[in-house]
């Protein structure tokens, strides 16, 4: 008898903390004027748990996305974010994985109701080759367009994209916000490609893009509040199988390495993301596990290991996680 009460004790008391760190976790999220959510941690393969690359920052009332991959418009909408709210698209590099997303975006977030509701241009920053692109997603979905224009008196002002291509340095600057392109390398053949900084009321973030051990990534890093980086791994009777393996994980950054980046740049949060687990079918890809312990043998600081709305609310003096629910 006393064994059981005393078990719903404990029972009532964890349910209690539960609740109450829920509750901070919404009022800081309410609360936060700087905030970024992971909309997806995955790549290519098609995992229902891993949406497309896709990141979300809202700094100053503005609303930034980098990348748009698998399923952002339904991530954003999971978050009852319209998509129409997005400000500005970044884009990192221009594999499909972190762009195919793009023309729900574009003609979803065009359409009037409370998921849409864009007012003026699509605006897109990104690599060389972004505006060739732009341009022909938007040809694409000619027919929809014309349909919607004829028959719901839509504005084309609202689909029609506008189109940044950008080199290294500031590339955004508007109510206190910046954004700063940094060139990372994803190897001799995908030039340029580009992480970003969000700055905003001294603090930041960086979000790494994808990329070989770079050590400039971190210089442009140092210190800042939230530094997110992807990471690519994979068990090495794997490598052993076939150098086509080898090829992929040579355009991205192994866990020993990402911690050598955040060792260098000292952020008070890191945080991996754009899980590149290379498996064939029969030889497993690493776990988040095996990953986080690799990355530990080189790294001493706080990391998070994130996942599909994860977010980060980052404060005047700390970084407050709030896991996916």
């Amino acid at each position: 008898m006393l064994i059981n009460t005393i078990k719903r004790l404990v029972m009532s008391a964890i349910l209690f903390a539960s609740l109450l760190a829920a509750y901070h976790d919404v009022q800081a999220s309410e609360e936060a004027d700087f905030e970024v959510i992971m909309l997806g941690v995955g790549s290519p393969p098609p995992f229902m748990n891993r949406f497309g690359a896709g990141t979300l920052i809202k700094a100053g009332g503005k609303y930034l996305l980098v990348d748009a991959g698998r399923g952002v418009t339904q991530r954003l909408w999971q978050m009852k974010i319209p998509l129409g709210r997005v400000d500005g698209l970044f884009v990192t590099h221009l594999h499909s994985d972190h762009v195919v997303g793009i023309p729900d975006l574009l003609l979803t977030g065009w359409l009037s109701s409370p998921f849409g509701g864009r007012k003026g241009n699509f605006n897109v920053w990104g690599p060389e080759g972004t505006k060739s692109m732009m341009h022909h997603i938007r040809l694409a979905y000619q027919g929809d367009v014309d349909i919607r224009v004829k028959d719901q008196g839509f504005s084309l002002e609202n689909v029609t994209p506008n189109t940044v291509e950008i080199q290294a340095g500031l590339i955004y600057d508007q109510d206190g916000v910046k954004v700063t392109a940094i060139e990372v390398n994803h190897g001799e053949l995908i030039k340029p490609a580009f992480g970003y900084r969000v700055d905003y009321d001294g603090r930041s973030v960086v979000i790494s893009g994808d990329t070989k051990y770079h050590p400039p990534l971190a210089e442009a890093a140092k210190d800042t509040d939230l530094f997110i980086h992807a990471v690519g791994a994979a068990k090495p009777e794997l490598l052993a199988s076939r150098i086509a393996w080898k090829t992929i994980l040579n355009h991205h950054t192994e866990p020993e390495d990402v911690g050598r980046i955040f060792e260098q740049a000292q952020p008070k949060m890191a945080a991996l993301h754009h899980y590149v687990t290379l498996t064939n079918g029969q030889i497993k890809p690493p776990t988040l596990d095996d990953i986080l312990a690799r990355l530990k043998t080189t790294y001493s600081g706080p990391v998070t290991m994130g996942a599909d709305l994860t977010r980060f609310v980052i404060g005047k003096d700390k970084v407050i996680v709030i896991p996916p629910k």
